[in-house]
């Protein structure tokens, strides 16, 4: 039987692969096309080797969307930071259990709580399941990459959909959030393993018509169409 969250499978854009001179026109085209949430992937140059962005690009974002703001922080020390982007306009904050400075997740947790934001836990691929699983009953959601955090437009790892198949097995009402090469050829099999929100970045943005791309995400997602892994 399937439970409510795997049902309400969602889109997630990553303003990664946006065109950064025209952030208020790629969210603008993907709000119209029916996306769930907008994903903020933050990258401090120190837990993964690039840079992205921070609490400022958040604020204007915040002021051209009504979309969830789902800030993923690829970063050293969320602890520290999560508040920056908490004032900023996030709704939902996650962070890597592999974080060199969150050797208690449970506090950063509560600490997320504490700022009135909606807590998630991430692993990266070669990261043992194992690692989130005592914390999930204190987070919305946990994101299971499926690809090396660091940079877009990578290959979809189809060796992480165990990771998310063990999750939903455990977990059945558990937001489970995929991202790293999800496109319309991926996104059936990461629903099919448990996945439930889509992080997709250069699929979307990357195509002559992001809402398009969009929308067949979606489709293939629901439909269980797709090229496979």
């Amino acid at each position: 039987m399937k439970t409510e969250a795997m049902v309400a499978t969602r889109v997630c854009p990553s303003i990664l692969s946006a065109d950064f001179a025209h952030l208020a026109r790629d969210v603008a085209a993907v709000e119209r096309a029916g996306a769930d949430m907008i994903h903020v992937d933050v990258m401090d140059g120190q837990f993964v080797p690039n840079i992205t962005i921070g609490p400022v690009v958040v604020k204007a974002m915040r002021a051209v969307t009504t979309l969830p703001l789902d800030v993923h922080l690829m970063i050293v020390d969320p602890e520290r930071y999560a508040g920056d982007f908490a004032r900023a306009g996030a709704d939902l904050i996650s962070f890597h259990v592999e974080a060199p400075a969150a050797t208690d997740p449970a506090r950063v947790i509560r600490h997320i709580r504490a700022l009135g934001k909606r807590p998630a836990l991430a692993l990266n691929p070669d990261t043992p399941v194992e690692r989130v699983e005592p914390f999930v009953p204190l987070v919305e959601m946990v994101l299971v990459m499926s690809v090396f955090p660091g940079f877009a437009a990578q290959r979809f790892i189809p060796a992480v959909l165990e990771q998310a198949r063990r999750l939903r097995s455990a977990f059945p009402d558990l937001e489970i959030e995929i991202d790293g090469g999800v496109s319309e050829r991926t996104a059936a099999a990461a629903r099919e393993a448990g996945a439930n929100v889509l992080v997709a970045g250069s699929a979307i943005f990357g195509a002559p018509d992001p809402a398009a791309a969009l929308r067949a995400i979606r489709a293939a997602a629901l439909s269980g169409a797709g090229g496979g892994v």
